[in-house]
């Protein structure tokens, strides 16, 4: 009389397969100083990364599936994403990647790269599948999701995929090493940008902001309880030439409260650049409206 399977060891074969399938686009960058990164190969001669991780340099070693170690250049980095991409010098064996679908309480699997052409792997849970948001250099995050699980620090920039194979995007590190994922759909976004000119073309106004509580005697007035003073103007840049100046506390940026800073990142998009924009701002103990236009953000 044969046994019925065991559904646990079932599910544990089922991972092992899953993880044996990724070997393929998980590749390790070197870094300085013993340290490495986790990347994806997005497509045979592309790799994707975070870029707040990877360190600053023109060119990477990076070991591939079965130990074989290349020299990758990076191609282009975007702060506002965290999506850095690298290019090899040849083709690699890959496979296409299908975007996946998240969903509080699914089962992931973050994959990362062990440094000798094998993988690591985590399993977790989707804890938070929120709507899109801003980060705080003002990229377009496509879906908000958390991971209930926990990285080492070497396994970052590696892929997160479904329990059907479909990958939900890149794993990285939000505050206090929550782990987040970069979804599949931005990444598919920014990559091409990336590629065509090394960087995403943002808005700017040439001002260095630090939030501050608005004046207890302007509260009324201001109708809000704190704002982003100007610390610095850049010389000629598009706030310098409207005459904003240090130390006016700007409150909101076309009628978006400078509350929170993330909720006015979305003025400052692609699009933005070249449209005119209405700060309001205290200044001498008054509070004024002053016109400006928005800038492409110079390159670093």
């Amino acid at each position: 009389m044969s046994e019925e399977p065991n559904p646990l060891v079932q599910f544990s074969n089922a991972l092992t397969a899953r993880v044996d399938t990724t070997k393929p686009i998980t590749v390790a960058i070197q870094l300085a100083h013993g340290r490495r990164l986790t990347g994806i190969v997005w497509r045979p001669d592309v790799i994707v990364t975070s870029d707040q991780s990877l360190s600053k340099g023109d060119e990477f070693e990076v070991v591939t599936a079965g130990g074989s170690v290349v020299t990758a250049k990076i191609v282009g980095r975007d702060p506002g994403t965290n999506i850095a991409i690298l290019r090899l010098p040849a083709p690699i064996r890959s496979f296409s990647i299908t975007a996946g679908k998240s969903q509080v309480g699914a089962v992931v699997i973050a994959i990362g790269a062990d440094g000798m052409g094998g993988a690591s792997a985590r399993l977790g849970i989707v804890n938070i599948d929120g709507p899109e948001w801003h980060s705080s250099h003002g990229g377009l995050i496509d879906r908000r999701l958390v991971l209930d699980l926990r990285l080492a620090r070497h396994e970052e920039g590696g892929p997160v995929f479904d329990v059907a194979g479909n990958c939900i995007g890149m794993s990285t590190f939000g505050p206090r090493r929550q782990v987040l994922v970069i979804p599949t759909a931005t990444i598919e976004r920014v990559v091409p940008l990336l590629l065509k000119d090394g960087r995403v073309a943002r808005g700017w106004l040439g001002v260095a902001l630090q939030a501050v509580a608005v004046p207890d005697a302007l509260r009324e007035t201001a109708d809000q309880s704190s704002g982003l003073m100007v610390m610095t103007v850049i010389k000629d840049g598009p706030a310098a030439q409207a005459g904003i100046v240090a130390g006016d506390i700007i409150l909101s940026v076309d009628g978006t409260s400078t509350h929170r800073f993330r909720k006015i990142a979305r003025h400052f998009g692609s699009d933005s650049i070249g449209r005119k924009t209405d700060l309001r701002l205290i200044r001498s103990g008054k509070v004024i409206t002053v016109q400006t236009s928005i800038v492409e953000r110079p390159a670093a």
